[in-house]
Order: C-alpha cells, then structure tokens, then sequence
C-alpha cells in the first residue's frame, strides 16, 4: 500500500479556511442563496442518502439530442428554489447503468442529476464530452424537470472515458462550475485549457488508466483551474465506480457542495482532505484549498 501523503498548499491557507468556515464568513463569490440543506458532517456526506427526498424519470433516446437514453433525478421539493444540474456519463463499452448508482445519491444533497448512455458504447472521450455537455442543455432546456434547475450552475461527472470527457466538457465549457472524472482515461494527458474547479480521482490498482500515465499528469497539468484536487483510491481498481462507494460519493458531493453550490461548509472537507477513519483508505491525496 502507497503511502497516504497530504500535498496540500501551505498549512496556514489550510488554517485560515477552516477558521472561515467554522466562522460562517462568506468569501467574495460565495452566494448563500445558492445553499441547500443543513450544515454538512462527515456522516452526512458518507451516507447513502441525504436530506433530500427524490423522484426520478427515465427519458427515451429519441428523445434525447445528442445523447442516448437516459435517468433523471432530482430532489422532490419546489421549495428551496432551483438545484445546480449534473451529468454524468459511462465509460467505454458500459451504459448508464454502470454509474447509475450515483445519481440518487447527489440528487438526495441537492442536486438536479441526469445519467446517460452515449450515443455508441464506443464512442471516444471527445464525444462524451460533447454529450455530457448535450445533456446538460437538455436538462436545462427541455426537459420535464427544467424549472427545477439553475442553468448557470452546473457540472460534469465520468467514469473512464466519460472521465475524460468531463475535461473535454470543462475545456469546451469553461463556465461549468465542477468537474470529477473518477478513473477517467484520455490519451490527452495535459490540460491547461480548464478553467474548472477539478477532482480527480484515480485508483491504486488501476491497469486501464493507470495513475502514473492519467490521473496524476492530469492533476498536474490542471494549473490554470481555480481549484484542484487529486484523490487516489487504496488498492482500488479501474472499475470503482461501477458500485456504490463512500469514498467517490462522499468526496464527489463536498466538491460538487463547494463549487456549484459556492457552499463553504464543505471547504472542511477539501482542505483537510479524507482521513481512513471516514472514508476508508486513500492512499493519496493533493490538493489547493479553497478558502
């Protein structure tokens, strides 16, 4: 097992966030309108349902422009206002099956979540990347549950190539607000076009996309993001995140909380990063902390 580093930025950045956080000040850009449920802890991250009750919808491929069939969830309360939308897209040769897992999970903490199939199971990660962005212009344009989202927050999830299509997602789209590509693989390893906030996620085991060749030189190369985080599963494989799995959810929602939300209660979970006693085992982890 790899040893467990925190590369974070300097110790007293890390301090001065989470005085602020515990202080509730609200840094410029952070919009308190935009929060939704209670005040976060690490239970209420790691569990398999949040706050919200939910509803869900499946949306044929005819449909659906420029994209394959797919499942919407969403929070049932017209209450709070709207939800920041996500799309999440499958890996090569999978359906949406594979990482449907997740949608009711973020859906319950307060996000508008539709997962797809892409329009051919091999499609590359180029065109995931235009699918997953698709999809969220049809989530916020023409779908049943389109007054329920904020069309100026939104974000991009993948697995394996729809990883990689997540960054295809934020270079095209530099006003995305999130992007989290868990075991993403694309023959690109450098991206210094993103403008988006960015976790990564790679896995200890993984011979597909192996971290030394993928999710670390992305990491790396993800200098001109205004945040950016590198989270590597412990004796984890490329498959991951083709079941339920504290360690992806718990830090998938922080990330998706603080950035599409701009909800600074989750910069706890960022800055200090996973411990082994709340999420299992990490075997590493880097990031910038946001204050």
């Amino acid at each position: 097992m790899r040893g467990r580093r925190l590369l974070t930025g300097a110790v007293a950045a890390t301090v001065t966030a989470l005085a602020t956080v515990v202080a509730g000040a609200s840094p410029a850009g952070a919009d308190e309108s935009w929060w939704r449920g209670p005040a976060p802890t690490q239970s209420s991250i790691n569990a398999t349902s949040g706050p919200f009750a939910t509803s869900s919808t499946t949306v044929s491929d005819f449909s659906t422009p420029g994209f394959g069939a797919a499942s919407i969830y969403h929070p049932t309360t017209t209450t709070q206002g709207t939800f920041g939308g996500v799309a999440i897209s499958p890996g090569y040769t999978a359906g949406r099956d594979t990482v449907a897992w997740l949608g009711p999970r973020l859906a319950s903490q307060g996000f508008v979540v539709i997962v797809f199939d892409t329009d051919s199971r091999y499609d590359q990660p180029s065109s995931r990347g235009d699918q997953l962005l698709a999809a969220l212009d049809y989530l916020t344009g023409s779908s049943a549950v389109r007054t329920r989202v904020d069309a100026s927050r939104l974000a991009v999830v993948g697995h394996s190539m729809g990883g990689g299509g997540t960054l295809e997602a934020a270079k095209d789209r530099p006003r995305l607000r999130a992007a989290v590509p868990p075991t993403g693989w694309n023959t690109d390893e450098t991206w210094p076009e993103v403008r988006t906030p960015t976790l990564v996620i790679g896995a200890e085991n993984d011979s597909v996309a192996p971290v030394g060749s993928h999710s670390i030189p992305f990491y790396d190369s993800l200098g001109n993001a205004p945040e950016r985080a590198h989270l590597e599963l412990d004796n984890a494989s490329h498959f991951a995140p083709n079941s339920s799995n504290t360690v992806i959810a718990a830090n998938t929602i922080a990330w998706l909380k603080r950035f599409v939300d701009t909800d600074t209660r989750y910069s706890q979970f960022i800055c200090s990063g996973p411990s082994v006693s709340a999420f299992g085992d990490v075997s590493d982890y880097r990031n910038t902390c946001p204050v």
